[in-house]
């Protein structure tokens, strides 16, 4: 059992009706790893993951939001704000200090095992980890795991 952030895009591609093959291969993906490992894991989502889906353009926001009703929610705290604004000082993530920066600061500070997602540009980037990596440490922190629900089902067959 691990302790799992659930980043916005997860949570977005669980409720997508979109038909397109991409939209449909994350859907399906996201769905089997809830279904499958979601309940023998600890899960969490945050005020950031909250507040990006209660966004009024965001069309799914009702089946997104009741999708997560009853998950605990990590409230921001200032360790997590000095992380995230320190990620996008140095270029690890890109402005604004909420959002991307957000989610990982929060997922660290919590000192949750994965953060699962489907941001491949600027989460689940292995380009990005040792930068991400190097500045966790710096602050004595270990960084989760930031994976793709697929990752987590290729290991879980292995």
């Amino acid at each position: 059992m691990g302790r799992v952030y659930l980043e916005t895009s997860f949570v977005s591609a669980c409720v997508t009706e979109r038909k397109d093959v991409g939209s449909a291969y994350r859907r399906e993906a996201s769905l089997r790893w809830w279904t499958e490992q979601g309940p023998q894991n600890e899960l969490f989502v945050s005020d950031e993951v909250l507040v990006e889906l209660s966004d009024e353009r965001y069309p799914r926001r009702d089946a997104a939001l009741v999708f997560v009703e009853g998950i605990p929610v990590i409230t921001v705290s200032a360790p997590m704000v000095v992380l995230a604004r320190v990620l996008v000082e140095r270029l690890v993530m890109p402005k604004p200090v909420g959002g991307d920066a957000l989610h990982v600061a929060m997922a660290t500070v919590s000192e949750m095992e994965y953060l699962l997602t489907w941001n491949v540009q600027h989460l689940a980037n292995p380009n990005k980890l040792t930068h991400l990596n190097a500045v966790c440490l710096e602050f004595g922190l270990v960084l989760p795991r930031i994976v793709r629900p697929d990752d987590l089902l290729e290991v879980a067959y292995e």
